[in-house]
């Protein structure tokens, strides 16, 4: 997929959007083909943006007394082990697990953090995955992993075949909408079993616009 036709389909994506009193996001859709979900490995990569989020993600930390000053420094929120207990409110941890991006854990206290919060970031698929590099040694630097999680986005295929993430605003140039774009698709082909071969139509749309298909001309 050349870069020149997603910058065309991101213009018109950005030319046919609807209104509204807040910048918009740009989303890729990517429509899989050729694969069976229910049979196939789930997919769920982590990658980072080259140009950077519609916004930079919010990010937790779940942290002992250890890793409480770097926290405080780069994390978005900070709930150290000493006061889960303060977390037996239902509504008060279903707004947290909404309003946080990503969510980092300190390797020693997992279990704690399972049993606290774990049915609140498991059905969002928010738990501190390793795989991500969010479950942390109690010595360690933050600030890399925080920067890294701050500019990437989640890309998943596990219950349909398709896969819808952000790469972009409104604001942004189409070229770095483009680029991200890019990434994304990169890394989705490397985790398909035929690669570029099972995916099928890919989108792009603004968050109140219609979608354009990728690689087809305006008016058709």
């Amino acid at each position: 997929m050349e870069k020149k036709h997603i910058i065309e389909a991101v213009k018109q994506a950005k030319a046919a959007k609807k209104k509204g009193n807040f910048i918009q996001t740009i989303d890729l859709i990517a429509n899989l083909k050729e694969i069976d979900v229910s049979k196939e490995d789930k997919i769920e990569e982590f990658v980072k943006l080259p140009k950077g989020r519609a916004k930079p993600a919010k990010v937790c930390a779940f942290i002992g007394p250890e890793l409480k000053d770097q926290a405080s420094e780069v994390c978005d929120e900070v709930i150290l082990s000493d006061n889960f207990s303060k977390w037996s409110n239902k509504r008060k941890c279903k707004k947290l697990a909404r309003n946080c991006d990503f969510f980092i854990a300190q390797a020693n206290i997992m279990p704690q953090v399972a049993k606290t919060f774990g049915k609140y970031l498991g059905v969002l698929g928010k738990m501190p995955n390793p795989k991500a590099g969010q479950i942390v040694p109690p010595k360690t630097n933050l600030k890399p992993l925080v920067e890294k999680l701050k500019n990437s986005v989640r890309v998943t295929v596990k219950k349909a075949p398709v896969v819808f993430c952000g790469v972009g605003n409104e604001k942004m140039s189409d070229d770095d909408i483009a680029e991200n774009a890019i990434k994304v698709l990169n890394r989705l082909k490397s985790k398909l079993p035929r690669k570029k071969h099972n995916i099928g139509s890919v989108l792009i749309k603004t968050t109140m616009g219609k979608p354009i298909k990728i690689g087809e001309k305006s008016g058709k």
